[in-house]
């Protein structure tokens, strides 16, 4: 019978359902880099041509993925599935009719962008509809060097870079917004502020959409809406959360008048 080493963590339980089982053993191993199927099957004790079948299929399903040299990663559904569920959540939900509001306001696409690694991740979107469009699925994984909303993570991160970042990085902390033509996707110009939640940074406000409807300079027409939005958000993450009721005062308040 195939056997599975206990994962990394210690975390790994058999269930019962072997195959499921393997699979999240195979996952567990990914966690700390990528590997080559040789090396996860020594640590799996799975064998060779098993490990094989189970990773082919979980990469079927993108749950694994290849980089450059053929060896074995953790894929990008899982961070997609990681967009809807944790901390990011509750950020998306509070956003949304700040995402609403602005993505009536400019008619144009809105994004929610938090950093993951080197990559920032929409984890909340609205899409324009109609026309000319920018459409960013909420789950996908962007980079951090290209686009308004990568500037402004990586502005407010405190990692400078070279000079001429650092300038920029200056530059858009100083008028509390950047812009960006063609640089993510060619036709696509966007603006993005920051969102706090107690001067932390959180994520980045995004509105996005051709470079024929926004023009050249984007924040012209752009700027105000976002700013406003952003600060919007970082207000209402601002606040605290009420506190739940007792079960006695619950009680009283379901209780009939006398």
């Amino acid at each position: 019978m195939d056997s599975i080493q206990e994962g990394r963590t210690g975390a790994t339980r058999t269930t019962g359902v072997g195959v499921l089982d393997r699979c999240v053993a195979l996952l567990d191993l990914l966690a700390d880099g990528p590997r080559t199927l040789r090396s996860l099957s020594a640590a799996s004790r799975l064998p060779r041509p098993t490990a094989h079948r189970l990773l082919v299929a979980l990469e079927a399903h993108r749950l694994v993925a290849r980089d450059t040299s053929g060896a074995f990663r953790l894929g990008p559904r899982l961070t997609e599935l990681a967009a809807v569920t944790g901390p990011e959540l509750d950020l998306a939900s509070v956003a949304g009719p700040v995402l609403d509001w602005l993505h009536r306001e400019t008619g144009e696409s809105v994004q929610l962008y938090v950093r993951s690694g080197e990559h920032r991740l929409c984890i909340a979107a609205r899409d324009a509809g109609t026309g000319l469009r920018d459409s960013v699925p909420v789950g996908a994984l962007l980079p951090m060097a290209a686009g308004s909303g990568g500037k402004v993570l990586l502005a407010w991160s405190g990692e400078a870079g070279d000079a001429e970042g650092a300038h920029e990085g200056a530059q858009i902390r100083d008028l509390g917004w950047a812009a960006s033509v063609a640089e993510r996707e060619p036709g696509v110009a966007s603006v993005s502020a920051p969102v706090f939640r107690g001067g932390v940074l959180l994520g980045a406000l995004c509105v996005s959409g051709p470079v024929s409807r926004l023009s050249e300079a984007p924040g012209l027409r752009l700027s105000q809406p976002v700013t406003q939005a952003a600060a919007q958000l970082s207000a209402l993450l601002a606040e605290p959360a009420p506190e739940p009721e007792s079960a006695a005062e619950s009680e009283r308040a379901e209780s009939p008048p006398r």
